[in-house]
């Protein structure tokens, strides 16, 4: 099991970022695919078709998401916490996942770049246009 954490500045507040995140509407702008999400500790989402599915453990407005992603049998779970901090340029997203499968960091690494937030980049930088 691996553990991934990095930053990311994405041009939008952290109130905007943290809807986009937990708002099934926005999800589906920036994914461009259909979700389902119940925006609730306990609650479960699916994203990307089901390509990431899970449920919130921890939800603090506009500056903290916790989550557990499934992937399927394993003892740990994979647990992605989301921190959101004010940025000179919007905000400054802190991404820390935890007990990632060996045989899945190569793919979740890259699936954290693209498409999760260069889609997340795109929905931000056609608003301003």
């Amino acid at each position: 099991m691996k553990d991934f954490k990095k930053y990311y500045i994405i041009p939008a507040t952290p109130e905007e970022l943290y809807r986009a995140l937990t708002t099934e509407i926005t999800i589906r702008l920036w994914t461009g695919d259909l979700v389902e999400i119940d925006p609730v500790p306990g609650g479960e989402f699916s994203m990307w078709d089901g390509a990431i599915e899970g449920k919130f453990l921890e939800l603090e407005p506009f500056s903290k998401i916790v989550q557990e992603w499934y992937f399927g049998e394993q003892d740990e779970p994979s647990i992605v916490t989301l921190k959101l901090h004010e940025h000179k340029k919007g905000t400054s997203l802190e991404v820390r996942q935890t007990n990632i499968p060996d045989e899945a960091f190569d793919d979740i690494l890259d699936g954290w770049d693209d498409p999760y937030i260069s889609s997340l980049m795109e929905f931000y930088d056609e608003e301003e246009d």
